[in-house]
């Protein structure tokens, strides 16, 4: 198995390589047949062109490996397709600015377009054939869940939507005894351990790891924190340093720096975009254009986000707040449209340049939402060491719905690994979850997880032949 795995990874590592090749000298070819003609670019008939083509090379190979666009099979395809064709319409804006420059002038602008074209159709195929190739010599390996409360058990139905990689057969609580957890260990490919007591998943986690099983394990909130510790190694006993103050002095002055620059740039089409969808709201039932909230930020601070009005005119009357379902009435038809797009949330922009929020960071969270998930979990407070996001990892790895404790980790994890590449990664990940249905959807009406709860608990219980 472990040499399949070396072979799998060494070949994906070659299919990657192999559409960057493709995609560079598409590029190379289209360049010499429409603008190397140019009286501009008569001095690249020497060895310039390559210098040309390795640079569209390299943007794109930075680009897919940010956006994870040669996660071919470990994604969904529709997801990696996506990805590959916006990281390819970057590239090519860019790349085109890059030949009007060294040609001082503008350029036609319809080859750009061809090529862009052609490395869409041409990435599609790509990705369509490795995912075939590693559906095909992929073979998803028996696992055994050990979990350590019923809620942990909803973790199957999540790897269930994923039966081309996750197969889980057998589920067994975690308070089966040392003895019988090994044994049922040895029969299987690999092992998933979520919510586990701490004593019982370090033991099996040195089993695993002195016996090679690959172990996929579900965070706790201290996991998170100490994959951030600073390593001092000055005396006999490693030490691990957290400081627990999230983003340092510098940190936050270049994230904010950053959020100045790039909302002032995002302003000028952005108010375009405003206005039409101001005028829309407007016309269709001459309500307000914003709808304003009470949120919390950084530090337990409060403060007004904007969005675009996408619901009726009192929506909230009683003063509660409703979630939205997916065919939710209140929803107005512009609504629908802004919400699909993520146009609502345009507004917050402004939100950005005043201070109160950062382009990435945890979502900020209505005032009572924060008073009720306090009581759930004291923790929730962590996610508060930043300033609140326009979007951010709970956002592009979660959904609408997921719990607020899965939202958490993700949000803290976020912070624990905090960089400025990271920003701009997740900025550029957000343009592929906009055109994701599932990040969009809602809660759906009158949602009850109790009863899938149940079933998993059953379904455990019938596997362990209790």
């Amino acid at each position: 198995m472990k040499l399949f795995d070396d072979i799998k990874h060494t070949l994906r590592k070659l299919e990657g390589l192999s559409e960057v090749f493709a995609l560079a000298c598409i590029y190379y070819f289209m360049w010499k047949a429409y603008y190397r003609p140019l009286e501009s670019f008569h001095k690249y008939y020497g060895n310039g062109k390559y210098i040309l083509a390795g640079v569209y090379a390299l943007l794109v190979f930075f680009l897919f490996l940010y956006c994870d666009s040669f996660k071919y099979g470990h994604m969904k395809l529709s997801d990696v397709l996506v990805s590959q064709w916006i990281s390819l319409v970057m590239v090519n804006f860019v790349t085109y600015f890059q030949l009007c420059l060294t040609a001082n002038h503008m350029l036609n602008l319809l080859p750009m377009l061809a090529l862009t074209g052609i490395d869409m159709v041409l990435a599609s195929v790509f990705t369509y054939l490795f995912t075939v190739i590693y559906h095909r010599f992929y073979v998803p390996r028996r696992m055994l869940m050990v979990y350590g409360s019923d809620n942990a058990l909803a973790l199957k139905g999540k790897m269930d939507t994923r039966a081309d990689k996750y197969r889980i057969v057998k589920m067994i609580p975690s308070d089966a005894g040392p003895g019988r957890l090994i044994r049922e260990i040895q029969n299987y490919d690999a092992v998933v351990m979520n919510d586990v007591p701490a004593e019982v998943r370090n033991d099996l986690l040195k089993y695993c790891y002195e016996n090679g099983v690959r172990t996929y394990v579900v965070p706790k909130i201290s996991d998170i924190i100490l994959k951030s510790a600073e390593e001092i190694t000055l005396f006999d006993t490693p030490l691990l340093l957290i400081k627990g103050k999230g983003l340092s002095p510098m940190q936050r002055f270049a994230k904010r720096a950053m959020d100045l620059v790039l909302c002032g740039i995002a302003m000028v089409p952005g108010a375009v975009a405003m206005c039409l969808v101001a005028l829309a709201i407007k016309l269709e039932d001459h309500g307000p254009v914003f709808y304003r909230q009470e949120r919390v930020t950084k530090d337990g601070k409060t403060f007004q986000i904007l969005k675009f009005r996408s619901m009726i005119v009192d929506a909230e009357k009683d003063g509660k707040p409703v979630p939205a379902t997916d065919h939710d009435p209140r929803i107005t038809k512009v609504g629908r449209i802004i919400r699909a797009t993520r146009l609502d949330e345009l507004p917050q922009l402004l939100n950005i340049l005043k201070g109160d929020m950062s382009i990435v960071g945890p979502r900020p969270e209505r005032v009572e939402h924060v008073e009720k998930y306090m009581q759930e979990i004291p923790e929730f407070g962590f996610r508060m060491k930043v300033k609140g996001g326009l979007t951010g990892y709970a956002q592009i790895y979660g959904k609408y719905n997921t719990s607020a404790y899965d939202k958490l980790r993700l949000d803290l994890m976020y912070i624990e690994k905090y960089s400025l590449l990271l920003d701009i990664k997740l900025m550029l990940m957000t343009l592929q979850v906009m055109v994701r249905k599932e990040s969009t959807e809602g809660f759906a009406e009158h949602q009850n997880t109790e009863p899938f709860r149940e079933a998993a608990i059953a379904a455990g219980e019938e596997l362990i032949g209790k």
